[in-house]
């Protein structure tokens, strides 16, 4: 079993909450918009990391990050991206990488939105861990963290702290 932590949309800042919550983690795993590769690597130092790049992300980062990851943790195929949507309204460019990969998890960031939905038609499981940075329109600050057994999720939980609440 494999404790991940998954959050997205840092822009540029590690929160120490953020920070506490992940410390069960084995691993972390980044959808895109991490802000700067001093943070990439802060957040790598942390944890062992795979991230893919956002749509904010510089040239730097882009050299040492890729835009999307395919990978396999326990049994679990994971795709991760930036921008991908979410199950009935998937990126245009994402919805043939999926048919292609058949995940068993899906991975998105962007629209700093939670949502942890499944996908009936393809079985995946679908996580968009909100924004865990304090820039943008989001109003709760939010990461997700959850176990991998073999195929079976477990124990999902989620961050969810109020931005107004942070000093």
């Amino acid at each position: 079993m494999t404790k991940v932590g998954i959050l997205s949309d840092t822009h540029g800042v590690f929160l120490r909450q953020i920070r506490q919550f992940l410390e069960p983690c084995a691993c972390i795993w980044h959808a895109g918009d991490i802000g700067s590769y001093a943070l990439w690597e802060e957040i790598s130092a942390f944890r062992p990391t795979i991230a893919v790049y956002g749509n904010i992300d510089d040239c730097l980062l882009r050299r040492h990050v890729p835009k999307t990851a395919v990978f396999t943790c326990e049994e679990c195929k994971v795709f991760m991206t930036h921008i991908g949507g979410y199950p009935g309204r998937y990126e245009p460019e994402v919805r043939p990488r999926l048919v292609q990969e058949k995940p068993d998890l899906f991975i998105s960031g962007h629209s700093h939105i939670l949502k942890v939905m499944p996908d009936r038609h393809t079985g995946m499981l679908h996580i968009n861990p909100g924004a865990a940075g304090n820039k943008g329109f989001h109003s709760h600050i939010t990461a997700v963290r959850l176990d991998i057994d073999g195929k079976k999720f477990s124990n999902l939980e989620v961050f969810d702290l109020d931005r107004l609440s942070i000093s």
